[in-house]
């Protein structure tokens, strides 16, 4: 039996926040980021669009290219509000369902023509419900993949459905610029360019063996999909509430160089996978258990975020206060909770371009090779700390407790 696939995304979403929050806002261009001149922008109105302006886009260049556009500094918490307002809308109605992030849902409806009219009747529904009682614009597509299916959606938009038949994928996305083609980056966009190839047909006629010879094993997936072929299956979705690691010592210790340098790659551990994972945390927790067994916790509440160089300042202050005794220490461990799901429009929301651009430079290396390629010289003493990312479909939290 072929799958059925709907991927619904809630059009412009912050923005549409917003403007359930102040009706001014509507039919005007909004721009939501850093509200400085090194801010950048993080999500955008279509009315802002018109002009050019998209999400990463310096805020002074936004501004510049629209003056009379509204900027908001925005509010992580108010978006993940309405997003498990969504969220639980679906999990009451879908058999399975996968939250790819604050603002998009995968659901496999496969077989449900049997107990529906039809499949695509039943996803305007739910994309109606969703209207109704949350008042938020959004859109689906629906197909027999997860990659026609969010190609569908992208040309649904703004605020409509789409359903591509069984048989009708290729001439779906024939047409179409290759860079719809989910995995296909402004840098795998270029070359392809480079080559000739501005539209999904054209890598459609070609050899698989060409793409791969070109892009490597990247090749071969951007070909099938090109193809409308894809077999990744929708993950049931269940919501992390922490993250957390752990170390015990196998000689306690009192060592407060090498204690304060374990908490550093902790921390840095940590945020990488929470970006890794699409997460953010809004409360920082340390934990002390003596020689003696005696174990004390204090947590702080913080603003959301992923970013290393903020949990880090968060987990030492927490540790100079926790650490009073003065006696060995047995074990320490750092737990970030209060997880939000996004994206990196939310991470967008630091002030400095500059720093972004850090991170992602950082983060790249870490996914080539390895958590532990890049590292603060503080962090350099500690042993490797960090196993699989915890968000991965249905993999169990597995703190990094381990004996050093």
């Amino acid at each position: 039996m072929r799958k059925t696939i709907v991927h619904m995304d809630l059009d412009t979403f912050f923005v549409s926040c917003e403007r359930l929050l102040d009706s001014r806002l509507n039919n005007r261009p909004v721009l939501i980021g850093g509200t400085s001149d090194r801010g950048v922008v993080a999500a955008c109105s279509y009315e802002a669009r018109v002009y050019g302006i998209h999400s990463a886009m310096p805020m002074k260049m936004a501004r510049l290219l629209c003056p009379d556009a509204v900027v908001i500094r925005g509010d992580s918490g108010t978006y993940s509000k309405f997003s498990n307002m969504v969220t639980e809308i679906v999990k009451e109605r879908s058999p399975i369902f996968e939250k790819s992030s604050i603002d998009e849902f995968y659901i496999d409806i496969t077989g449900m023509d049997r107990f529906v009219q039809t499949s695509y009747l039943w996803s305007k529904e739910l994309r109606e419900t969703i209207l109704k009682e949350t008042h938020l614009p959004i859109s689906f597509g629906l197909s027999t993949s997860k990659t026609v299916s969010k190609v569908g959606t992208g040309e649904a938009k703004p605020n409509n459905h789409i359903e591509i038949p069984e048989g009708n994928e290729m001439p779906f996305l024939a047409p179409l610029s290759i860079k719809k083609i989910p995995m296909v980056g402004d840098k795998t966009y270029h070359k392809l360019r480079s080559m000739g190839v501005e539209k999904i047909r054209t890598v459609q006629e070609m050899p698989m063996e060409l793409m791969e010879r070109v892009l490597g094993k990247n090749g071969a997936v951007i070909w099938k999909k090109a193809q409308g072929i894809d077999n990744t299956p929708v993950v049931a979705w269940s919501e992390r509430k922490s993250i957390s690691s752990e170390r015990t010592f196998e000689k306690d210790t009192t060592d407060i160089v090498k204690l304060r340098s374990l908490l550093v790659a902790m921390a840095e551990n940590l945020s990488y996978q929470l970006r890794k994972g699409n997460k953010l945390t809004a409360c920082v927790t340390l934990k002390i258990r003596y020689s003696d067994f005696q174990t004390y916790t204090k947590q702080k509440r913080i603003s959301y975020t992923s970013l290393d160089h903020t949990l880090i300042a968060v987990v030492l202050d927490l540790f100079d206060k926790v650490y009073e005794r003065r006696v060995l220490i047995r074990l320490i461990g750092v737990r970030f909770s209060n997880l939000v799901g996004g994206t990196y429009q939310i991470r967008l929301f630091e002030d400095s371009e500059k720093l972004i651009k850090l991170y992602q430079a950082m983060d790249h290396v870490r996914n080539r090779y390895g958590q532990n390629a890049v590292k603060r010289a503080i962090a350099m003493g500690s042993k490797n700390i960090g196993g699989m990312n915890p968000f991965n479909g249905q993999a169990p939290i597995i703190p990094a407790h381990r004996r050093e």
